[in-house]
């Protein structure tokens, strides 16, 4: 009997499918992990197919992904990604349909270390800081200001392409649409020669530029310019978070989009062709044992990893085969440490002098790559931020797990580390090419983005992408993927 029950599901799927009729929306979407593509997709996809759609994600950790706290001395702080650029125009969206409030921001100065000492130092004054960036760079800044503005500028298209309906099977599609061969060509090139091409000093990409890209992606200025960009364009603008923790986005939009959640590792999925109809069975493993269900569309929103067995899905039935999709990911860990610092390694004896909440580095020292004086999700109107020489709350980003004697290094003395090790990042220049969005007929791979550039917003991006390259096959609506020329057509549509 066991073995009849997975025929029954398939049988019990296509029988609603056919007395619904052929425009009826599917039946069922399956969509693996519960991180901020996972959930934003959930919610694009009952927002598109309407609340008769059945969606089911499956994760096998927490629902949030690389969105996540950790609690200290009875305070929760930020674990994964911690803030969010203002042009993040989904996840603007997001807050006011889930009625969150974005969190006060607690203002601190900023500095760069370069192992010795500190290379640039921000003041309170503006017009200070941009005298010394002058000084010490030339128009350098300028310059690079000028090159990611124009980057962004040509982005930003992607939401206007997204509200007319359009949908692209491929990254390279996608980025062609924006930016043409730029941005293709952009994916190949790394940011340091793009920027030394626009007049960027080889120094200020040395001091500023690989701080900046150390702390976002913990690589270096050879990474590819088009995530380059992204991540630069974030380090200029305004930076928010979510009151009471970034996570309460993907909690919110998997309860918005009235999603069941299997907890549960995803091991497999399975092409059936039953007349000329796809369905997609995906096993799964739990605390119950294994098990499976069959699905009209199955979305992947969980990066698949070359170099971690456990990550990975096998794909089986399918011709040709689905493979080179796996890629490698740059490992971050995350150390918050509840003590006092040792501002003396900075160069401040007397810790009451020290003026930086906030300390990039560049590619020296290369045991940590950034050091910040967080503040918790929830901030009370009268909270302060620590004083240097009391015991703060200090969040260390660094490529491995912190050694005893390089926390000895930067903490006087500490009550306690807690950790987060997460595959941040693709590891850029691992892969040859982006892979697609669209593995089968409605089999889709949403991390698929990340390949180009990697954060909360980009995956959003991505989620809102394939609920619309679903949405478009579904109903064979082809003249809404992949298409040229988009800049006039979406005009002509105004």
């Amino acid at each position: 009997m066991a073995r009849a029950a997975p025929l029954l599901a398939m049988l019990a799927t296509l029988l609603t499918a056919a007395a619904a009729g052929g425009d009826a929306p599917p039946g069922k979407i399956a969509v693996i992990g519960a991180g901020i593509g996972g959930s934003a997709v959930a919610h694009f996809l009952q927002q598109h197919f309407g609340p008769r759609v059945q969606i089911v994600v499956y994760e096998k950790g927490a629902v949030g992904g690389r969105l996540a706290t950790i609690s200290v001395n009875k305070q929760n702080y930020e674990s994964g990604a911690a803030s969010f650029h203002s042009l993040s125009l989904h996840m603007q969206d997001f807050l006011k349909l889930l009625g969150l409030r974005q969190r006060r921001e607690v203002v601190g100065r900023s500095a760069i270390f370069g192992g010795e000492h500190f290379v640039l130092e921000e003041t309170d004054w503006y017009l200070l800081n941009l005298f010394r960036l002058w000084w010490y760079y030339g128009i350098s800044f300028l310059r690079l200001q000028m090159w990611v503005e124009e980057v962004m500028e040509k982005f930003m298209r992607i939401y206007k392409y997204q509200a007319h309906g359009y949908a692209f099977s491929g990254v390279e599609e996608l980025l062609y649409s924006l930016g043409e061969t730029t941005f293709v060509n952009m994916t190949q090139r790394s940011v340091a020669e793009s920027l030394l091409q626009v007049g960027v000093t080889q120094r200020f990409i040395d001091d500023v530029v690989s701080a900046v890209l150390r702390a976002n992606y913990g690589q270096s200025a050879s990474m590819p310019a088009f995530a380059g960009a992204m991540s630069l364009a974030g380090a200029q603008g305004n930076l928010w978070s979510v009151e009471g923790g970034n996570k309460l986005v993907c909690s919110g939009l998997l309860k918005l989009a009235k999603a069941s959640v299997i907890h549960a590792t995803v091991t497999s999925v399975t092409l059936h062709t039953t007349e000329g109809k796809a369905l997609y069975q995906v096993g799964y493993e739990s605390d119950k044992g294994n098990s499976s269900d069959f699905y009209d569309i199955v979305v992947i929103a969980t990066p698949l990893h070359l170099d971690n067995s456990s990550h990975n899905i096998t794909f089986d039935g399918f011709t040709p085969p689905i493979d080179d999709i796996q890629g490698s990911f740059q490992p971050t860990v995350v150390s918050l440490v509840h003590g006092y610092l040792n501002s003396s390694y900075f160069g401040f004896p007397d810790p009451k002098l020290f003026p930086f909440a906030n300390i990039l580095t560049t590619d020296f020292p290369s045991f940590f790559c950034t050091l910040d004086n967080i503040c918790p999700v929830n901030i009370s109107a009268s909270f302060r931020r620590k004083q240097p020489q009391e015991a703060a709350v200090w969040r260390v980003q660094s490529p491995k797990p912190l050694l005893r004697t390089e926390l000895k290094t930067l903490f006087r003395s500490y009550y306690s580390v807690q950790t987060a090790e997460w595959q941040a990042h693709p590891l850029y220049g691992s892969r040859r090419s982006p892979p697609k969005f669209a593995l089968h007929d409605q089999l889709f791979y949403l991390n698929a983005l990340e390949w180009a550039a990697s954060s909360v917003e980009m995956m959003a991006v991505a989620a809102k992408n394939v609920a619309l390259l679903a949405y478009n096959r579904w109903y064979q609506d082809l003249d809404k993927i992949d298409q040229k020329d988009l800049i006039h057509k979406v005009k002509t549509e105004l």
